[in-house]
């Protein structure tokens, strides 16, 4: 059949476009599939990195349903992955419970708010972290309400974060202990920033510049140093900001009206700025003063030591040297100048022959070097020759220095020698003395004893060298004493001298009739000296003189009653005598002739002299007898002179002798016998005038004073002997004669009897061709 070529035309138009359309189709199939292909290797990429990423991703659908890769399950620790919100938040879901439901409520808030929210979990039986960030999906995602969840595994970064946060906590505690020890700080601290202004303070500073706060001083800029040489603090302070180097200055602050010296310190701190504090040196400067001070003294005081010092520093070189050190050894300042090795200074000593000869000199001096590293003190002795000996000290200092002290023993060692010899010549003396001699120690035991007290005792040697205690040994010895119970006193005697340190003695007999005197004396070193002695002979000696003597006072009474009896029967004739003679002289009798009239009045005169006597016998019988009858009546001393002194004014012109009275104001009056007083200066007036030669010169002196009236009487006469002198006031003593041949033997023992029963005092001074001062005190009595 034919077609039409209209229709064949159309046929033929409508196969070449299925052709084409076909051909188009093939090729955007292929095209297609060249995208389909080239998106799944890009899905497939993806999915293995979401597989390798820290992170998996879990959609959360509106109804539950979960969507997630399977290595969740093992992160939660799980077999499968669950497959709705229930199962992930129960209690078999690998999460901490808390965990779990703060998940629930978290997920059904955003899917109610489509808010975010990140949450913190922790898998059960895990030390593992996880971090779920939460939010809603997109449209081109999911449906609405679907919730996208981006878990992460952050067990790492959480500890990191643990350490950071505890990191952050140390440094926070650490800077607060800084800002309190800063502010507690007693100096002031500053900080200045980067424009050297100030921007920090503690109290301290703010106390120091006055201020109220620390804020004021912050807004005032307030500096706590002035500006020194045009340089301001923070100027300074740039300074070192710039170099990067620490600054220290030392400067003075006033600090409550006080000038103090201070050291301050700039830090720079960076970019931070610079950090300041000042400390206190006023304190320490005047200890190191002081310290100088007590340096100079102590070597201007070991300068004066008799003991040689030399001191060493850490380098074994010398530091100081005194004096004594230079002349025990006979070195030259030159030779021992500071800084010069400590072997040096061995060397200058051996070469003056000053350290003991030895063979290996360098050995011996290694070994003294060894002295400075010695954790102890060292001690020799070094013998060198002459005989000298020196000790030698050495104390290894802290600063690892070394202090020799060289002491020269040479005396002591000869001392000690002669001690050794003193002692055995103590021993053998204390062996041969007469007395029985013992020491006793402090706690009460024999020390110390010679063959005279083992011999008086009768004790063996071996018993006295156990040394017993002194209540033993008595104890042992009571026999031996007439009254045993007297043992006692010498263990009290003891025992007095070695603890109260009082000196006590007495006497005491032995069984065998002789008696000892002892005596317990305490010693420096707190022991007791016991002495005895043997005095048996000297008491029979004591009794015979005391028997004697009791014979002389026998016969000195007697004599005494003698004697007044005598007198009172010599002056009843004398009487007589003396009225007869009177009744002749008055020519009862008749005219007598001149030669009879010559022999009546030497008669009458030899009676009043013998009168005269017998009245000074009685007067000292009476005084030696205590009977000496006395007056108490207000005495006119002035008035009793001027008598006397015109009573022997006419016998001074007779042996042409000047008598001179000297009174001063006041005398005044005395208490006593003016009789008796009266008699007193007659006999030394009269001594006076008697003994003076031709042309000679008498003076009678007196004077008063509060308490006591002195008289004094003197003359140029021939003077008395000392031997004279010392008997002179002895009764019946022959001290003198005259040119008429008198002697006056009573007068002046009647002086000091009549003075001393007044209270009064009676003096003599004189030599021989120089004269004779008599000095009478009389007090004034009441």
């Amino acid at each position: 059949m034919s077609l039409p070529p209209l229709v064949l035309a159309a046929i033929g138009a409508v196969l070449a476009l299925w052709l084409a359309l076909s051909a188009w189709a093939l090729l955007s199939g292929l095209a297609l599939r060249r995208t389909s292909r080239q998106a799944r290797g890009q899905a497939d990429r993806l999915a293995d990195l979401l597989q390798s990423a820290p992170a998996i991703p879990m959609l959360v659908r509106v109804d539950g349903r979960i969507e997630a890769p399977d290595r969740l399950a093992n992160w939660l620790g799980r077999t499968t992955v669950p497959a709705f919100l229930s199962e992930l938040v129960s209690e078999e879901s690998g999460f901490e419970p808390e965990h779990a439901r703060a998940l629930a409520e978290e997920v059904k808030a955003a899917q109610r708010g489509s808010r975010s929210f990140v949450l913190p979990m922790r898998a059960q039986g895990s030390s593992r972290t996880l971090l779920v960030r939460g939010g809603p999906a997109g449209p081109d995602l999911a449906s609405p309400g679907t919730i996208v969840l981006w878990i992460f595994d952050a067990t790492e970064s959480q500890s990191q974060i643990e350490d950071l946060r505890g990191q952050v906590g140390r440094y926070r505690d650490a800077l607060e202990a800084l800002s309190g020890v800063i502010e507690a700080a007693p100096m002031p601290v500053w900080h200045r920033g980067p424009d050297q202004r100030l921007s920090l303070v503690n109290s301290s500073y703010v106390q120091a510049v006055d201020a109220r706060s620390a804020a004021q001083v912050i807004e005032q800029g307030i500096e706590l140093i002035e500006a020194i040489d045009g340089l301001s603090p923070g100027a300074s302070a740039a300074l070192a900001a710039n170099s990067q180097t620490l600054s220290a200055r030392m400067l003075p602050v006033t600090i409550d009206g006080e000038r103090r010296l201070m050291r301050i310190v700039d830090v720079p701190l960076g970019k931070v700025g610079v950090a300041g504090y000042a400390i206190d040196m006023q304190e320490l400067e005047e200890v190191r003063a002081e310290l100088r001070h007590l340096v100079q003294a102590n070597r201007d005081m070991l300068d004066r030591l008799s003991a040689g010092v030399a001191q060493f520093n850490a380098n074994h070189l010398l530091e100081f040297c005194n004096q004594p050190f230079l002349s025990i050894f006979g070195l030259t300042p030159d030779q021992t100048a500071v800084e010069t090795h400590f072997d040096r200074v061995l060397d200058a000593m051996r070469d003056a022959g000053l350290v003991p000869e030895t063979a290996d000199f360098p050995s011996w001096r290694a070994e003294r070097r060894q002295w400075f590293q010695s954790p102890n003190a060292q001690e020799e002795h070094w013998r060198l020759r002459d005989g000298v000996h020196l000790r030698v000290y050495a104390q290894p200092l802290p600063d690892g220095g070394l202090l020799l002290i060289f002491e020269d023993r040479t005396e002591h060692v000869q001392l000690s020698s002669a001690r050794d010899t003193l002692l055995r010549v103590r021993t053998a003396t204390l062996d041969n003395l007469f007395e029985a001699i013992a020491v006793f120690a402090a706690d009460g035991r024999l020390h110390l004893w010679n063959s005279r007290f083992r011999q008086i005792w009768a004790v063996q040697e071996a018993t006295l060298a156990t040394h017993p205690r002194v209540d033993e040994l008595m104890a042992a010895l009571a026999d031996r004493l007439a009254r045993p119970q007297q043992s006692s006193l010498v263990h009290q005697l003891i025992r007095a001298a070695t603890v109260e340190r009082r000196q006590r003695g007495g006497r005491i007999a032995f069984s065998d009739g002789r008696y000892f005197e002892f005596a317990a004396i305490p010693l420096p070193d707190g022991n007791a000296l016991f002495v005895m002695l043997d005095i048996s002979d000297s008491r029979r000696i004591e009794q015979a003189l005391r028997d004697r003597n009791e014979a002389l006072e026998d016969a000195d009474r007697v004599k005494t009653a003698f004697v007044s009896n005598m007198s009172y029967e010599l002056r009843t004739p004398l009487t007589s005598i003396v009225g007869f003679a009177e009744m002749m002289q008055s020519g009862y009798a008749g005219e007598l002739t001149p030669q009879t009239r010559e022999y009546v009045d030497a008669i009458i005169d030899s009676t009043t002299r013998l009168a005269r006597l017998i009245d000074n016998v009685l007067d000292l019988t009476q005084g030696a007898a205590g009977g000496l009858p006395l007056e108490r009546k207000d005495v006119d001393v002035e008035a009793l002179l001027n008598e006397v002194a015109r009573h022997y004014e006419s016998k001074a012109k007779e042996r042409q002798v000047t008598l001179a009275l000297s009174l001063r104001p006041g005398i005044g009056h005395v208490k006593g016998d003016q009789r008796r007083i009266r008699q007193a200066v007659d006999h030394v007036v009269e001594n006076a005038v008697r003994f003076v030669g031709n042309g000679g010169r008498a003076l009678i002196h007196c004077e008063g004073s509060a308490k006591a009236v002195r008289i004094i009487v003197s003359d140029d006469g021939p003077g008395i002997d000392s031997k004279m002198q010392a008997r002179i006031f002895d009764s019946f003593a022959r001290f003198g004669r005259n040119t008429e041949g008198e002697t006056s033997g009573l007068g002046l023992p009647l002086v000091r009897q009549f003075v001393e029963a007044h209270g009064g005092t009676v003096g003599l001074v004189s030599e021989p061709g120089q004269g004779t001062i008599v000095t009478i005190d009389l007090p004034r009595g009441d």
